[in-house]
């Protein structure tokens, strides 16, 4: 944290890791879409938490697409960071890595952005630290961010109608 109370997203950021066994698994030897869902949001809250120095809901997953399947005995890794920070509310980015740890091959199978809230004790939203980004890319991150952002409130308001 600077002098300013603003951190990095490398303050944050984090890495949820797992070994897929057969309880993970369909008969197929597919890992279920639930259990990388769980992980996902796992990763997600623990960056969101690390962030804001509190408890955190999820409030919203942009989506969630499975580009190629995960297997029984694969590594899978959730690479998490912020991309977003609002008043009470942090966007999180996490990268779904799957590793064949027998030859060693990696692959990404999903890219997630998953919206938190932090939470005072009485359970309403609290006031985050603002972030400070500190490369292009992250830059860039936080540009798409916000326009994510942007959208999600702009159903919001349609859906109210």
């Amino acid at each position: 944290m600077d002098q300013r109370g603003r951190k990095t997203t490398a303050d944050s950021r984090f890495t949820l890791s797992a070994l897929m066994g057969p309880q993970d698994a369909n008969q197929h030897g597919n890992v279920h879409g639930g259990v990388i869902m769980r992980m996902v949001d796992e990763a997600g809250a623990l960056v969101a938490m690390r962030h804001a120095n509190r408890p955190v809901v999820t409030v919203a997953v942009d989506s969630m697409t499975f580009e190629e399947p995960i297997l029984l005995g694969n590594l899978v890794l959730c690479n998490a960071e912020l991309t977003y920070v609002g008043k009470t509310s942090m966007e999180v980015r996490v990268e779904v890595v799957t590793e064949d740890p027998m030859h060693g091959t990696a692959k990404t199978t999903n890219i997630a952005y998953l919206v938190y809230v932090a939470l005072d004790p009485a359970g309403r939203p609290a006031v985050v630290p603002e972030i400070e980004f500190k490369s292009d890319d992250e830059r860039a991150r936080a540009d798409a961010a916000r326009a994510r952002q942007e959208f999600r409130k702009q159903q919001r308001a349609l859906e109210q109608r």
